[in-house]
C-alpha cells in the first residue's frame, strides 16, 4: 500500500452495550446517563442499542405491547437531543414509533449536536423468525436509505437484520456516509448456543466486516446484554453484546464483553478512510452496468415457463 501523505481527521465514536429492563422510563434514564458518560470519554457520535427502552418484546405476539410504542418526536428524542445539546454530541437514538393507529415501526432517529432531528430511518428489512416476531409489530420502512450530514460527519444507520444484507451498507456508502451504525438486539436461544452459538456470532461480525472493507466505510455494530424472558417459562434470549467498531479494512478498533455493560469508544480516522479508498478502489470499479438483475426476488427460470 502506498505511503500515506493525507492528513488525519479524527472522530470518536461512542457505543452503549447496556442490559434492558422492565421499565421504560428507567431504561431511558440509564441510557441518558451512559450517553453522558460516553460524552465525558470523549466520544462524538454515539449510539443506543436496538429498541432499548424496553426489553426485547418480540418475543411474543401480544396486541397489548404496542402500548411500548410513542411518537417522534416523543419521550426518548426529547430525552436524547437535550443531552446532546448539553454535550455537542450527535446521537443514534432506537425508538419504537408509533406512526398513527396501527402503524408501527422499529426506527432510528438521528439526533445532531445542536438537539434537532437531522435524520430518521425506519428498519427496510423485518424478520419473523422463532422469538424475533418482527412482522407482527413493525411496518416495512418507507424512508430508504439515507446519509446524515451532522456537526460530526456524515452517517448512516441501518437496524439489525438490516446488518445480514450487503445492499443496504453499499447504498449507504455510496450517499456518502463515513460512518454506518447498527443498533442491535441479537441473541442465541439457549439451546442451539451450546452447538450453533460460536458460528452465529462469528457470521454476525463477519458478514459487518465485511460491509466495512467492501464499501471502504467504518462500522459501528452496538448490541444489548442479558437473558431476557418474556415469561418464566419461555427459554428467552440470551443476547451475546459483543458491541463493536470495525476500520475500512474490517480490522476490529475496539470490541466489548458478551456479559457485562460497556460504554465502548473509538477513535476513527477519515483520512484513512481516504487512503484505502484510494487504494482499494472498489467504488471505482463496479460495473453499474451489469447490475440491474440485482432486482429481481430470483434468477432460475420458473418451471412453468417450460412447459
Amino acid at each position: 500500500m502506498a505511503k500515506r501523505r493525507i492528513k488525519k481527521e479524527i472522530k470518536r465514536v461512542g457505543l452503549i452495550q447496556m442490559g434492558c429492563g422492565t421499565d421504560a422510563d428507567e431504561n431511558l434514564r440509564r441510557a441518558v446517563d451512559f450517553v453522558e458518560k460516553a460524552a465525558k470519554k470523549g466520544a462524538h457520535v454515539i449510539c443506543l442499542p436496538e429498541l432499548f427502552r424496553s426489553q426485547y418484546f418480540c418475543q411474543q405476539e401480544d396486541t397489548k405491547l404496542f402500548d411500548l410504542a410513542e411518537p417522534v418526536p416523543g419521550p426518548t428524542t426529547k430525552a436524547l437531543s437535550a443531552v446532546a445539546k448539553k454535550r455537542k454530541v450527535a446521537i443514534v437514538a432506537p425508538v419504537f414509533e408509533r406512526r398513527s393507529a396501527g402503524v408501527y415501526h422499529n426506527s432510528a432517529a438521528i439526533i445532531d449536536s445542536d438537539g434537532s432531528i437531522a435524520g430518521f430511518y425506519r428498519k427496510m428489512h423485518i424478520p419473523d423468525d422463532p422469538s424475533y416476531y418482527e412482522k407482527f409489530y413493525f411496518t416495512p420502512g418507507d424512508l430508504g436509505f439515507s446519509a446524515v450530514e451532522t456537526a460530526h460527519g456524515k452517517i448512516s444507520t441501518l437496524i439489525c437484520w438490516d446488518q445480514w444484507y450487503p445492499e443496504g451498507a453499499r447504498i449507504s456508502s455510496l450517499l456518502g456516509a463515513s460512518i454506518l451504525f447498527y443498533p442491535t438486539a441479537i441473541g442465541w436461544h439457549p439451546h442451539e448456543k451450546e452447538e450453533y452459538g460460536a458460528a452465529q456470532r462469528d457470521a454476525w461480525q463477519t458478514v459487518q466486516r465485511g460491509h466495512a472493507i467492501a464499501n471502504g466505510i467504518y462500522v459501528a455494530a452496538v448490541n444489548r446484554i442479558g437473558h431476557e424472558k418474556p415469561t418464566p417459562q419461555a427459554p428467552g434470549i440470551q443476547f451475546w453484546g459483543s458491541s463493536f467498531i470495525a476500520d475500512p479494512q474490517g480490522v476490529i478498533l475496539a470490541q466489548a464483553s458478551q456479559e457485562k455493560e460497556e460504554i465502548l469508544v473509538a477513535e476513527i480516522d477519515l483520512g484513512h478512510l481516504e487512503n484505502i479508498r484510494r487504494n482499494w478502489p472498489f467504488l471505482r470499479d463496479r460495473r453499474i452496468d451489469a447490475y440491474g438483475e440485482i432486482t429481481n426476488r430470483f434468477l432460475e427460470e420458473e418451471k412453468w415457463k417450460k412447459k
